[in-house]
C-alpha cells in the first residue's frame, strides 16, 4: 500500500524536520526511488549517445565514410531530442490533469521497452536500410519517454519536500544524470573490454541496451509504493465537487500566460546542455577520430569527471535553498562562457590529463547551474500548470541545444579543421544562460527564505487567477 506523505503541522503533505519518523522514511524512499528511476531512464538515453559515437556508424551505416557515418549516427541521436518536447507536452498535459505519478510510471516503462528493443535490432548487414529506420523509430520513442519523465520525477520530489529544502530535493532527479553517465560508460567499457572488437561490434554492443530490463522493477516499486504529490492531491481536493481534471487545458493556459517564462526557462539550460553533450558524446567522436586517442581512455576521462558531479549537483541545490536560485545559475552560465576556449585548448593538446581537467572544470560549472534548475523551473509556474510549463521549457532546450550539439561540433570541425567555432558556440550558450537567469525573477528571495511559512515561487503566482 502506498504511504501518503502527510503531516499534521506545517505544509500539508510536505516532509520536513517536523515530520514523524515514518513519514521521513517514506520521503527518503521517495528520494531513492526518484534517483534510481531517473538514473536508469537517463542511462538508457545517454547509452545511445555513446553508441552513436563509437558503434552505430559501423553497425547501421557500414557503407558510408567515417565522417558521413558519424554524422548519420548523430542525426539519429538528435531524433530523440526532437521527440523530447513532444513527450514533455503530452506528459505535462496529462500530469497537470491527472497527476504526476501515473505519467512518470508510463514514461519509465516506455523508456525501458524502447531501449531493450534497440538491443534486439537487426543490423544493416542483415536487413539493409530497414535497420536505421527501426533505430530512428525507437530513438524517437526514447525521446518521448525522456521528455515526459524529467518533469514528473522532479515534481514528485520537490512538491513532496519541505518548502525550505526543495532545491536540495530536486537534485535527486538532477544527480541521476552523472549516475547515468557513469553507469553507461562503465558498462560500455566493461562490455568492450571483455571481448575482441569484432565480437563487440558483432553482438557485444547489445548487452548494455538489454540490461535496461531492470527498469521494470523500478516501475513496479513506484506504482505500488509512491503516492502522488501533496500539492496535486490538494488541487484534487479543491475541485472534488466537480467532475473532470484539475485543469481543463493546462498547456493552453501556460502558453497563453507564461510564454515568456517558458522561453527564458529554455535559455537557462543552454550552457549546461551544450557543454555536457560535447563532453559525453562529441568529444568521444573527435578524440578517437581526429586526435587518435583510445576509446576506453576517453570513456575513463568522462567517467572519472562525472564522479565529482555526484557531490557538486546536490551541493548547488542545497546552497540555492540558502542564497537563492538565480545567483548560482548566473555564476555557472558565466563560467561555461569563460571556460569554452580553455576547454578546447586543453582538448586539442591530445593529453589525457589535460583533457580530464577540461572536462572536470566544465562539469563543475555545469553543476553549479544544473543543481538549482529543477526547483527553479517548477517554482516559476503555478501548481496547476507546473508540469506543462517546466517540462516544455526543459525539453525545448533539448531539441534546440542538446541533440544538435554533437552533430554541430562534428560538422564545424570537418568544415573548418578547427575547434574554435565550437568554442564560440559554447560561449554564446553560456551567455544565453546568464541572460535568461538575469531576466527571470528569483523564486527563493531573502524574504521567502526568512519566513518559515513562505513557499518558494508562491509570491509569483499567488495573484494569478485560478483556472475556470
Amino acid at each position: 500500500m502506498a504511504l501518503p506523505l502527510t503531516q499534521p503541522e506545517g505544509q500539508p503533505g510536505q516532509v520536513g524536520a517536523g515530520s514523524s519518523p515514518t513519514r521521513r522514511r517514506a520521503f527518503r524512499k521517495l528520494l531513492a526511488a526518484g534517483l534510481i528511476g531517473s538514473s536508469i531512464e537517463w542511462y538508457d538515453f545517454f547509452l545511445y549517445g555513446t553508441a552513436a559515437a563509437l558503434v552505430f556508424p559501423k553497425v547501421f551505416f557500414p557503407h558510408s565514410s567515417a565522417l558521413t557515418g558519424t554524422l548519420l549516427a548523430f542525426s539519429t541521436f538528435w531524433a530523440g531530442f526532437v521527440a523530447r518536447p513532444i513527450g514533455g507536452v503530452l506528459a505535462g498535459h496529462l500530469g497537470d490533469k491527472y497527476g504526476r505519478k501515473p505519467v512518470v510510471v508510463a514514461c519509465l516503462a516506455v523508456m525501458g521497452a524502447a531501449t531493450f528493443l534497440i538491443g534486439c535490432l537487426p543490423t544493416a548487414s542483415a536487413v539493409g536500410s530497414l535497420a536505421p529506420i527501426l533505430l530512428v523509430t525507437l530513438r524517437f520513442v526514447q525521446g518521448l519517454a525522456a521528455g515526459g519523465q524529467w518533469g514528473g520525477i522532479v515534481l514528485l520530489l520537490t512538491e513532496s519536500a519541505s518548502p525550505k529544502r526543495r532545491g536540495f530535493a530536486g537534485t535527486f532527479g538532477q544527480t541521476s544524470v552523472p549516475v547515468a553517465v557513469i553507469l553507461s560508460n562503465l558498462i560500455f567499457v566493461a562490455a568492450s573490454g571483455l571481448m575482441p572488437d569484432a565480437d563487440f561490434l558483432g553482438w557485444g554492443w547489445r548487452i548494455p541496451f538489454l540490461l535496461s530490463v531492470v527498469m521494470f522493477g523500478v516501475v513496479l516499486y513506484i506504482q505500488a509504493k509512491v503516492e502522488d504529490t501533496p500539492e496535486f492531491r490538494r488541487l484534487r481536493e479543491e475541485v472534488a465537487g466537480r467532475e473532470g481534471p484539475v485543469v481543463r487545458a493546462p498547456l493552453a493556459q501556460v502558453l497563453r500566460r507564461k510564454w515568456v517564462t517558458i522561453l527564458l526557462g529554455c535559455g537557462l539550460l543552454s550552457a549546461t546542455n551544450s557543454l555536457f553533450y560535447v563532453s559525453i558524446s562529441g568529444l568521444l567522436s573527435y578524440g578517437t577520430g581526429t586526435l587518435k586517442l583510445q576509446r576506453d581512455a576517453l570513456l575513463a576521462v568522462v567517467l572519472i569527471s562525472s564522479v565529482a558531479m555526484l557531490l557538486a549537483i546536490p551541493w548547488s541545490g542545497h546552497f540555492s535553498d540558502r542564497i537563492g536560485r538565480r545567483p548560482l545559475i548566473l555564476i555557472g552560465g558565466l563560467g561555461v562562457a569563460v571556460w569554452a576556449f580553455p576547454y578546447f585548448g586543453l582538448v586539442d593538446t591530445a593529453s589525457l590529463p589535460l583533457i580530464f581537467v577540461a572536462v572536470a572544470v566544465g562539469f563543475a560549472f555545469q553543476c553549479i547551474t544544473y543543481g538549482p534548475i529543477a526547483s527553479f523551473l517548477g517554482e516559476l509556474f503555478a501548481p496547476e500548470v507546473r508540469y506543462s510549463g517546466a517540462s516544455l521549457a526543459y525539453q525545448l532546450s533539448a531539441i534546440i541545444v542538446s541533440g544538435g550539439t554533437p552533430f554541430l561540433m562534428t560538422a564545424l570541425i570537418a568544415k573548418t579543421g578547427s575547434t574554435v567555432p565550437v568554442a564560440v558556440y559554447i560561449t554564446v550558450m553560456g551567455l544565453i544562460t546568464f541572460a535568461s537567469a538575469w531576466f527571470l525573477p528569483e523564486t527563493n528571495p531573502a524574504e521567502v527564505r526568512e519566513d518559515p511559512h513562505a513557499i518558494p515561487g508562491a509570491h509569483l503566482y499567488r495573484a494569478e487567477a485560478r483556472p475556470e
